[in-house]
């Protein structure tokens, strides 16, 4: 798939089905993502669980890149590599707002509501995978195309691990399995980040 989607993008008169398809698919993250935004910051807010709401701007955040990645669609090796660039920035900016989170969360003590995290945890996961199985098939396309893979891939991954959490806090009673997730999901923006800096860096000078 990789080979196929380079051939692609040095023959622009042959990929207007590749990118027809992928547009498609990038509106539907969109509106999903959207949707689960409003969901999971108003139960994130009345669960009092960091990762939760981190995982709601996420959310968020995912939408804004769709939207960016929609808009680059069919552009130029360069620009798209600036969008990646400024993506991989938004990446970096949310695993340090987690961390922040975190330890702010530690210092205040707050217990997070297991019930609710559990159960969105789920229903993100769902959201999440079915994103994800979408966008499989470009995970290997340019800087781009990869930095909303690995978004994807990173919000599946955090949603489970929100729900391990969920079991955690309720087993314990106590808030540091929330605060344990809240650090892994921010170490993962800030790996991809890193990933997706490389990438598109090696494009600009090779563009």
């Amino acid at each position: 798939m990789s080979a196929h989607c380079c051939q692609h993008e040095h023959e622009p008169d042959n990929s207007n089905s590749h990118h027809g398809r992928y547009r498609k698919v990038l509106w539907i993250a969109l509106l999903i993502n959207l949707t689960m935004f409003a969901v999971e910051i108003a139960s994130g807010v009345k669960a009092n669980s960091v990762s939760l709401f981190a995982d709601s701007l996420d959310f968020l955040g995912d939408a804004a890149n769709y939207g960016i990645s929609l808009w680059v669609l069919g552009l130029s090796v360069v620009v798209r590599a600036k969008a990646s660039l400024f993506k991989a920035l938004t990446m970096a900016a949310f695993g340090l707002w987690i961390l922040g989170s975190t330890v702010w969360n530690a210092v205040t003590g707050v217990l997070p509501s297991a019930q609710t995290m559990g159960l969105i945890g789920i229903v993100a996961f769902a959201a999440n995978l079915s994103v994800a199985a979408l966008l499989y098939a470009y995970r290997d396309g340019d800087s781009n195309m990869r930095s909303v893979w690995l978004c994807t891939r990173n919000d599946a991954l955090g949603n489970l691990a929100v729900i391990l959490a969920a079991i955690g806090v309720f087993g314990t009673g106590a808030s540091w399995p929330d605060l344990v997730v809240a650090s892994i999901m921010a170490s993962l923006a800030l790996h991809s980040a890193w990933t997706v800096i490389k990438h598109a860096r090696a494009e600009l000078v090779n563009g």
